[in-house]
């Protein structure tokens, strides 16, 4: 498979004004220094803990947000014209009913795309719109209602369609079924399986379940503080992770019949304002040593694949 999307040190850093002129500038780096491959038809599960930069890093991708440093290349070409971007790259919101204009039809808002990023005459545009309403298993009669009309489940739907009809080449799900009831996840998922495969789709997938995300991908990168600690194919991250926050992850998610996660480290992140020299998990972490403490890692080989930032992986 070759490479689709490249990220190359990227960084995402943010200002904050408190009034005073006098007073030098504080910061905050959502992002620090990521470059990682996509590479075509994958699935690329992100997960993190709230406030890591997966959210960032994916409105960085579809040019909602330019990065501070760093370069972003979409099929070997950078991603500085918003048009093209659009073209290639489609976002599918985390609220998929708050994601639609409450004022406008169904249709009005799916067509959007159509008009601003390929110029296509209404016969056209709505050709497009029924095979898209047709790959998500909606009718077509959906299109002049109000997205007040729907459930969550159908809403996700349109979502996915308003994104299809774009035709990209890649889709950004952000929490695609967290908004969802247990038995509607499901079918979204494999649903967005059926779509992946018959258009030769490539996904990047954000959620905070764990579970899900082994499900659905073939690789997985983990995001702690704003930085990349480890990626690798998904059975290894989880039957075998190297880095001691993946570890901490994968030990803290809820599972049936096991006793609740504890430990007697620090358990939050660190103030943003106020970073900590080194890696940002020493504190967390019961392997650090002085060197964690002063310096960053870099991310290693630790596998075929399989890379993690940790001087003392496991």
């Amino acid at each position: 498979m070759g490479i689709i999307l490249s990220l190359k040190n990227v960084s995402k850093t943010y200002e904050l004004a408190d009034g005073n002129w006098f007073k030098k500038k504080r910061t905050v780096k959502a992002l620090n220094n990521i470059s990682l491959n996509v590479f075509e038809h994958e699935t690329l599960g992100i997960v993190g803990e709230s406030g890591c930069g997966k959210s960032t890093f994916a409105k960085i991708l579809v040019g909602l947000l330019e990065p501070t440093s760093g370069s972003v290349t979409f099929s070997g070409n950078g991603v500085d014209e918003d048009k093209t971007l659009g073209q290639g790259i489609q976002y599918v919101f985390q609220d998929p009913i708050s994601s639609l204009n409450p004022r406008r039809t169904i249709k009005a808002s799916v067509e959007a795309p159509l008009k601003a990023l390929h110029n296509l005459n209404e016969q056209e545009r709505g050709n497009r719109i029924r095979q898209a309403f047709e790959d998500v298993s909606l009718r077509e009669e959906f299109l002049e209602r109000y997205p007040h009309e729907f459930s969550g489940g159908q809403a996700q739907r349109i979502g996915l369609a308003r994104s299809l009809v774009a035709k990209p080449k890649i889709l950004i799900l952000d929490e695609p079924v967290s908004a969802l009831d247990v038995s509607v996840q499901a079918q979204v998922l494999n649903l967005l399986s059926d779509i992946k495969e018959k258009n030769g789709l490539t996904y990047l997938f954000i959620s905070h379940d764990l579970a899900v995300v082994e499900a659905v991908s073939d690789r997985v990168a983990v995001f702690y503080f704003g930085a990349l600690v480890e990626v690798g194919p998904a059975k290894d991250i989880f039957m075998s992770p190297k880095h001691p926050y993946t570890k901490l992850l994968a030990d803290s998610a809820p599972i049936v019949g096991k006793p609740l996660y504890q430990s007697d480290r620090d358990q939050e992140l660190p103030d943003p304002l106020n970073p900590p020299s080194g890696c940002a998990f020493a504190s967390r972490c019961s392997r650090a040593s002085v060197q964690c403490h002063k310096s960053t890692p870099a991310l290693s080989q630790q596998g075929e694949a399989h890379f993690a930032a940790c001087y003392f992986p496991l």
